[in-house]
């Protein structure tokens, strides 16, 4: 298994309560979901990546279990890991959720590639 899939289900079903241009991508190793063509949030192995409005970035780097995105070697700031020890309730993974989801509606959309799939 390269991501957590019981981890990747609690993502859906929390998006898909309010989502429905929701298109999964398998990428990084992992299952990204991209909302309204736009990278938003992902699994990768045991743990979520997590995009989000750089400004807030220092802000969540206090939170447990929060890790600077550093996928590629460089850090990318906008970009965050949270462990999945820390997302063990609803409400924890929620507070990323909507995090990732908030910033969608102002972040830039990414590239559509031929042949993409929506879901929902």
């Amino acid at each position: 298994m390269a991501y957590n899939e019981k981890l990747a289900d609690r993502t859906r079903e929390i998006i898909t309560q309010t989502h429905r241009d929701i298109e999964e991508k398998k990428m990084f190793g992992g299952l990204c979901f991209m909302v309204n063509d736009k990278m938003c949030i992902g699994v990768e192995k045991e743990r979520l990546m997590v995009r989000l409005d750089p400004a807030r970035y220092d802000e969540v780097m206090e939170k447990e279990g929060c890790k600077p995105m550093d996928f590629t070697g460089k850090v990318m700031k906008g970009f965050v890991f949270v462990n999945e020890d820390v997302l063990k309730t609803k409400k924890q993974l929620e507070y990323w959720v909507k995090l990732a989801l908030e910033y969608n509606k102002i972040a830039k959309s990414s590239r559509k590639a031929s042949g993409s799939k929506k879901k929902k």
